[in-house]
């Protein structure tokens, strides 16, 4: 196998924008003459889910080709070179959100092994909550860890498993895992993807051809011009080899907990998820928003670029004018400075300014999906009020973020969370607005599935709101006020 692996310079990491963060995209192909190139277009459109690092592993009949590298795929996978070295009609990729520490090259995955049966690549998305349990149960066997990733406890465990076939080892392996994932595996002969039984992460199947392909979102389909088939189903593993595709159901049934937050900000807004338009479903959050928190105003204004759908779903459902009174700069390279605290500060201003002409004189209702910290809102509401807005009301398209997520997202600790240190109404004193409206849970339910929220059995995770985890959180001690993932010990390379 080959490997090369490159690095970038410390002061590519993005600016703090204060936006919980989804881990990771995944993606595959299986019998396809030109697979690397296919899943570097797949990455291109999964590159919101994660922009730290991303990785490409082939095969090709005869070995296994890879590419790792740190930041953005566009920036790492537009050589002649690097491609041509990625030979093969099969091949995986992922994206990668960087977690706590620094992000090490040892933790890009896919993760690549080689087990009796042949060599094994993985893609993961997700989070492994027993992970640190199970690493030092295998360390203390003999196990010797090349990563501080949680997937690489699934390597370990398929290379300890009794079975024999691929998927029996996978399956072995997944029933002493916990936690959330969504994997895409190849093998010498054979393309898998797995969802977790609460099927908290998506992934869904798409066709091109004869050629299958395994993905997080379906905006990864629409980029090689191949057809949407199905989502991988909670507990299901999907088997694709060229004699066709096989369908597992091994894991015991729960009751399925897709996560909440992908129709609120995660998911592209072109893309499907269980079978809805997120673009589609954000305008309706944004409308019962509207029909929960009213408020008298001249002008409905998103904060670009993930509340414009919410914003012009409440300005239909209100009748009050839509207008882009933030203009985002698309333009702000990632190597611009080093984030010092004090570019930090100025960072809102590196992408936005406000639009003089649209708020001056008005009273302005700003729409934004989330509020985390609160550090990046009580700037912009500044802004806003420096372009000469009258009055600033911010209505926010999902319920106030109490909890921090365990299941693949980069979630601040709960000390470090507005909404779980203060009331709406000391937020809207802290951030600097002259009201301040979130839509309830049960209204998020309503406007994602038409359905009401079942207090007993909640139909999607939606933790980070209430607080109610589905899946059992081994590895957190007070769970509440830990960052999910601290898991181990970064070590630098050098």
């Amino acid at each position: 196998m080959t490997d090369t692996i490159t690095s970038m310079n410390d002061s590519q990491h993005p600016f703090d924008d204060d936006k919980l963060h989804e881990e990771c995209g995944v993606f595959g192909i299986f019998t396809h003459s030109d697979a690397a190139a296919c899943v570097a277009l797949g990455l291109h459109a999964l590159q919101h889910r994660g922009q730290e690092a991303a990785g490409i592993v082939s095969f090709d009949g005869q070995g296994f080709h890879t590419h790792r590298a740190l930041g953005l795929v566009g920036d790492n996978f537009n050589s002649p070179d690097i491609m041509n070295k990625l030979k093969g009609y099969a091949a995986v990729g992922h994206n990668r959100y960087s977690t706590t520490g620094d992000t090490l090259l040892r933790n890009v995955q896919p993760l690549y092994g080689d087990f009796s049966f042949g060599g094994l690549a993985v893609s993961h998305n997700g989070n492994l909550t027993n992970a640190m349990t199970l690493r030092k149960q295998l360390i203390d066997i003999g196990c010797l860890f090349q990563s501080t990733s949680d997937t690489e406890v699934i390597i370990h465990l398929i290379a300890l498993s009794k079975q024999t076939s691929v998927e029996d080892r996978l399956i072995d392996a997944l029933s002493r895992v916990e936690g959330a994932y969504s994997l895409v595996v190849m093998s010498n002969d054979r393309l898998i993807g797995v969802r977790d039984p609460y099927g908290v992460r998506p992934l869904v199947m798409g066709r091109l051809g004869d050629t299958y392909i395994l993905a997080s979102e379906t905006c990864a389909l629409d980029i090689v011009g191949a057809t949407y088939v199905r989502d991988i189903e909670a507990g299901e593993i999907v088997i694709i080899e060229p004699s066709g595709v096989r369908s597992l159901k091994p894991f015991r049934k729960t009751q399925k907990r897709f996560c909440i937050f992908e129709y609120v900000y995660f998911s592209r807004p072109d893309s499907f998820s269980e079978g809805q338009n997120v673009y589609e479903t954000r305008q309706r959050i944004g409308a019962m928003l509207s029909r929960e928190a009213p408020i008298d105003a001249d002008v409905v204004v998103p904060v670009p670029d993930s509340g414009i759908p919410g914003a012009i779903g409440y300005a239909k459902e209100s009748g009050i004018p839509f207008e882009l009174g933030i203009i985002r700069n698309h333009y702000v390279g990632r190597t611009f400075i080093e984030p010092s605290e004090h570019v930090r500060h100025l960072g809102v201003k590196l992408k936005h300014n406000g639009n003089r002409a649209v708020l001056e004189g008005k009273r302005v209702i700003l729409v934004d999906d989330s509020i985390v910290r609160g550090t990046t809102s009580k700037k912009i509401v500044t802004m806003v009020r420096e372009a000469g807005a009258l009055e600033v009301h911010m209505r926010i398209a999902s319920p106030p973020t109490t909890h921090s997520c365990f299941y693949g997202v980069d979630t601040p600790t709960r000390d470090q969370l507005l909404a779980a240190r203060y009331d709406v109404a000391e937020m809207a004193r802290l951030i600097g607005v002259d009201s301040l409206a979130f839509i309830s849970l049960d209204g998020m339910y309503q406007a994602v599935a038409g359905i009401h929220r079942n207090h007993n059995a909640p139909q999607f995770c939606d933790a980070c709101f209430s607080g109610d985890y589905p899946i059992p959180l081994t590895d957190a001690d007070g769970a509440a006020n830990n960052k999910q993932k601290d898991l181990f010990s970064e070590v630098t390379e050098v």
